[in-house]
């Protein structure tokens, strides 16, 4: 069912996940996380070349697929993705523990 005239949805990273699961766990419960993962990283350099020289639209596109990819390893990780942002980030920056993060540039917060 296509759904263009709709008006936009802000979607929780929960209600992402379920709908991630609704539509494909099956499938991707059979393929597994290394199968799995090997799709994500076909979708990570599609983004790669999208950000390069590719259209707002098509980079509009590649980030949905690999938050999508992304999204399907960790329902079949078993991995709640709103629980594990929270325990990372709900706090702050892991490295220095601040909202505006002040780590050194040259660190990986």
């Amino acid at each position: 069912m296509n759904q263009e005239s709709s008006p936009p949805v802000d979607v929780s990273l929960g209600q992402f996940q379920k709908l991630i699961r609704d539509m494909y766990f099956e499938k991707d419960q059979t393929r597994g996380v290394e199968g799995t993962f090997m799709w994500l990283m076909e979708e990570v350099g599609e983004l790669a070349s999208a950000l390069r020289g590719g259209t707002h639209e098509e980079r509009v596109g590649e980030f949905a697929d690999v938050l999508a990819w992304l999204t399907t390893i960790a329902n079949v990780a078993g991995v709640d993705l709103a629980d594990a942002v929270n325990q990372k980030y709900g706090s702050g920056c892991p490295g220095c523990g601040q909202f505006l993060c002040v780590c050194d540039d040259a660190e990986k917060p």
